[in-house]
C-alpha cells in the first residue's frame, strides 16, 4: 500500500481528512470482477458513508469469519457468511488458544460454552527430544492470567462459534455450500458471487457494503489481488496430528513440546475423557523430511496417516512416564500435512474489500497463534467498522494495525517462536545436559519465551491490562 495510504488509516484527524483518506483508498484500489478465472473489469469506487447499520458479507466460515460475525453483531452491524463446504462438522485436531484471543470471547459472553468444550490449560513444558525440562510455566488462570487459555478440539471449538451465531443472528446468518466466484465494487457497496460447491445446480448474488475474505489460505478473495502468488510456503515438514481417549497425564492439564523446528512432538489433552481417570488427548508428530519449498499436492493436505510412516519418527522421542507410541497405536484415524505458510503481503485492503485470518496471513503452528490471530483480527476490524465514518477508512485503519503485527509474527513462527528455546538448547547440547542452567541460562530462555509472547501480544501485563 501507498505510503499515503498507510498514514491516512491512522485517522488521527476527522472530518476533511477522513473524507480525504477514504477517496484516495477508493482512487488506489481497484475492484474487479472474477468468474470462474475469467478477466473482469475494473471499477473505481468512491467514497460512500455507511447507510444504517452495515450489511458485511463475510466469505468463510472458520474460526475468524464466526468471531467476526458475532463481534459485527454484538456493535449492531449486521453481516452474513457464505462457507463452501456443504455442512459445518466438528473436524480437525487440537489447537490452543491463548488468553490474549479468550479475553475477547470472553467478552462477548462465551466463558461457559468454551468450558463445555474445552480444557483449561495449566501449566506448558518445553523440552528436548529425550525429556529433559528446557522450559516450564505456569498457564492461564494459573500462570496469573484473568481469563483462561484452553486446550481444545478445533472442530468442538468451530461448532460451537457456529452454534451461537445461529442463535444470535438467525437460522439465515450462515449460508453453506456456496462459493465464492467473484465481485465488484462501486461508489455504494460491493456485489458478490457465490455459485453452488456441491453440484453446480445454483447461484446466489449478493449485495453488501464490505466484503471480508475469510477463505483460508486457498484464499478466493486474496487470489484476486494477487493472482501470481503460486502455492503456500513449504518448511519441508510433516506433520502428523491425531487425537485419542488416553489415561490422563501430569495433572490432567498440561501441556508438553518436546524437541527442536527439525523434529517436534506435541502433546496436550483437549477434553474430559468417558472416565474420570482419561483425556482426549491430542498428539502432533512433526518431522523435517524434504528440503523442497513446494509442498504437496492439495490431496496430500490432509491424507490419512500411515503407522508404518509416522512410527519410527515418534520412536526417536522420549517423555518420561509417557508412551508415545502407546498413544498413537490408540488413535483410530489420524491424517498428516505439510506446515505452510505464505509470505506477508504488502496490503490486505482494496477499497471495500480486506482480508482475514489465514487469508491474510497464514503462519507456522508454533506458539499457539493462529486461531487467536485471526480472532484479533476479528475485534480489530469489528471497531473499526463500528467507529468510522466510511468503509474504507474502517478497513485502512484495521490494516494498519493488523498487518505489521501479524508479520512480524509470521517471520517470528518461522524461526521457532517461543519454542525455538528448544532448538537453542538442543544445538548447543546435542546429547542432552545434566543442568540445563550451563547449557542456557534462565534469562536466555525466559528472553526467547516471553519475548515472543510481547510480540505476539499475549504477555500478562498485556492481557490483564485490556481483560474485561
Amino acid at each position: 500500500m501507498a505510503k499515503s495510504d498507510r498514514k491516512s488509516g491512522t485517522a488521527k484527524d476527522k472530518g476533511k481528512s477522513d473524507k480525504k483518506a477514504a477517496e484516495k483508498a477508493g482512487r488506489a484500489s481497484q475492484a474487479v470482477m472474477v468468474i470462474e478465472g475469467a478477466k473482469g473489469l475494473a471499477a473505481s469506487s468512491g467514497p460512500a458513508p455507511f447507510s444504517g447499520p452495515a450489511k458485511v458479507i463475510i466469505a468463510g466460515a472458520g474460526v475468524g469469519g464466526l468471531t467476526l460475525a458475532l463481534m459485527l453483531h454484538r456493535r449492531g452491524i449486521s453481516s452474513v457468511i457464505f462457507e463452501q463446504a456443504g455442512e459445518i462438522r466438528p473436524v480437525g485436531a487440537g489447537i490452543n488458544v491463548l488468553p490474549h484471543a479468550i479475553r475477547e470471547l470472553v467478552d462477548l459472553g462465551l466463558l461457559d460454552e468454551l468450558d463445555g468444550v474445552g480444557i483449561r490449560t495449566s501449566e506448558l513444558f518445553y523440552m528436548n527430544r529425550i525429556g529433559q525440562i528446557v522450559w516450564r510455566e505456569p498457564r492461564g488462570i494459573a500462570g496469573g492470567f484473568e481469563v483462561p487459555q484452553y486446550s481444545i478440539h478445533r472442530g468442538r471449538l468451530h461448532k460451537m462459534l457456529h452454534d451461537v451465531v445461529l442463535a444470535r443472528l438467525g437460522p439465515k446468518a450462515i449460508v453453506t455450500g456456496r462459493k465464492l466466484a467473484g465481485f465488484v465494487q462501486d461508489e455504494s457497496g460491493v456485489t458478490a458471487h457465490f455459485t453452488d460447491s456441491i453440484d453446480g445446480s445454483g447461484s446466489q448474488t449478493l449485495r453488501g457494503e464490505v466484503l471480508v475474505g475469510a477463505d483460508g489460505i486457498h484464499s478466493v478473495v486474496r487470489t484476486n489481488y494477487y493472482p501470481d502468488q503460486g502455492l503456500p510456503r513449504w518448511n519441508g515438514i510433516q506433520m502428523w496430528r491425531g487425537v485419542a481417549e488416553f489415561p490422563a497425564f501430569l495433572d490432567g492439564q498440561s501441556m508438553i513440546i518436546a524437541g527442536g523446528m527439525g523434529a517436534k512432538f506435541v502433546l496436550y489433552p483437549i477434553a474430559p475423557g468417558e472416565t474420570p481417570e482419561t483425556r482426549l488427548t491430542n498428539w502432533v508428530v512433526n518431522v523435517r523430511v524434504s528440503d523442497t519449498p513446494h509442498p504437496p499436492g492439495k490431496e496430500s493436505w490432509s491424507r490419512r496417516g500411515r503407522l508404518d510412516e509416522v512410527l519410527p519418527y515418534a520412536r526417536r522421542f522420549e517423555v518420561p512416564g509417557f508412551d508415545l507410541v502407546k498413544l498413537i497405536k490408540a488413535t483410530d484415524a489420524f491424517y498428516e500435512y505439510p506446515m505452510c505458510d505464505r509470505d506477508p503481503l504488502p496490503r490486505w485492503t482494496f477499497g471495500r474489500v480486506t482480508l482475514l485470518g489465514d487469508a491474510a496471513h497464514p503462519m507456522y503452528p508454533v506458539g499457539s497463534n493462529g486461531a487467536g490471530q485471526a480472532i484479533l483480527d476479528a475485534r480489530m476490524l469489528a471497531d473499526s467498522l463500528a467507529k468510522a465514518d466510511h468503509p474504507y477508512q474502517a478497513l485502512l485503519e484495521y490494516e494498519a494495525d493488523r498487518l505489521p503485527k501479524t508479520a512480524e509474527i509470521v517471520a517470528l513462527n518461522r524461526k521457532g517462536g517461543p519454542e525455538r528455546v528448544i532448538d537453542e538448547v538442543e544445538k548447543l547440547a546435542p546429547a542432552g545436559f545434566t543442568d540445563v542452567e550451563r547449557v542456557l541460562s534462565h534469562d536466555e530462555r525466559r528472553a526467547i519465551v516471553r519475548g515472543y509472547a510481547g510480540k505476539a501480544g499475549f504477555a500478562l501485563s498485556q492481557v490483564n491490562k485490556k481483560a474485561g
